[in-house]
């Protein structure tokens, strides 16, 4: 495949930072067993990858405007493009040594979501996509959704947390109606992770509520080019601002979204 020059921006920005949290990640198995924890390195590790692409994306497009997990809103004088950046998509997992986390990035332009990068550094795994081009990894692999039509034999992958709020309560009586429908249930601890490899086949679904921006942008571009059908819970299509997602190919997003709406 050949990137286009926004897409090559982006994807240096991608790589640059994945170099920094690797290098960091090496540390924290180490930091994992002192007395103070990795907890401070690790946020440090973050800020330190969110600067890096902002300064490569920066550099890059100096008129556009930023949204970023860390740094929050910077405006830009273009008024139509708008870089969405998670430096750092899986930081629990990063914290306990974990090599499952993505730099991800996102180019929104008038609204519409027009290119994504999601990289696994660990992996090495990069996975791009442009509006209309298509969905890639490693500039080799074209991605399709996989085929599967039965929600029994798919595998699904949602966010999992136990944390008291209404919506984690609403999350846990989703699971209990939907696994004994499903082959199983997975989760990662990274959507971007989870929807890059919706794209490429190794999920049939994804589902996850309480996400941000930066989490939602890179996937759901990911996602329809890779032949996919991303939708809110309500079944409106799927909005870098409604925080919800239900991913899947056509017949697997249309019975997964009949589940989670038959939960109350």
């Amino acid at each position: 495949m050949a990137r286009s020059a926004i897409l090559h921006v982006m994807v240096q920005a991608a790589v640059k930072a994945g170099k920094s949290l690797t290098k960091d990640f090496g540390e924290v198995e180490n930091l994992q067993v002192s007395r103070k924890g990795p907890a401070d390195f690790v946020s440090n590790a973050d800020r330190r990858a969110e600067q890096i692409c902002f300064d490569e994306l920066k550099k890059a497009r100096p008129t556009y405007a930023f949204l970023m997990e860390e740094g929050g809103e910077v405006a830009g004088t273009d008024g139509q493009h708008r870089w969405i950046i998670d430096p750092l998509d899986g930081t629990t997992n990063f914290l306990h040594g974990l090599p499952m986390f993505a730099v991800a990035i996102a180019l929104e332009r008038a609204n519409d979501i027009v290119a994504s990068v999601i990289y696994n550094p660990v992996m090495d795994e990069l996975y791009t996509a442009e509006k209309g081009g298509g969905a890639w990894m490693n500039d080799r692999k074209r991605l399709r959704v996989a085929g599967r039509k039965q929600l029994a034999d798919a595998v699904l992958c949602t966010g999992i947390k136990t944390q008291g709020t209404a919506n984690d309560a609403m999350q846990l009586r989703q699971l209990a109606h939907i696994n004994p429908a499903v082959a199983g249930i997975r989760r990662t601890g990274s959507i971007s992770v989870d929807m890059a490899w919706l794209a490429s086949g190794r999920f049939d679904g994804v589902w996850e509520a309480g996400l941000a921006p930066w989490d939602v942008a890179p996937g759901l571009l990911m996602v329809r080019e890779a032949g996919g059908f991303v939708s809110d819970y309500a079944g409106a299509p799927g909005s870098v601002w409604n925080g919800q997602v239900v991913a899947g190919n056509e017949a697997i997003q249309a019975a997964l979204l009949k589940q989670i709406r038959a939960v109350q």
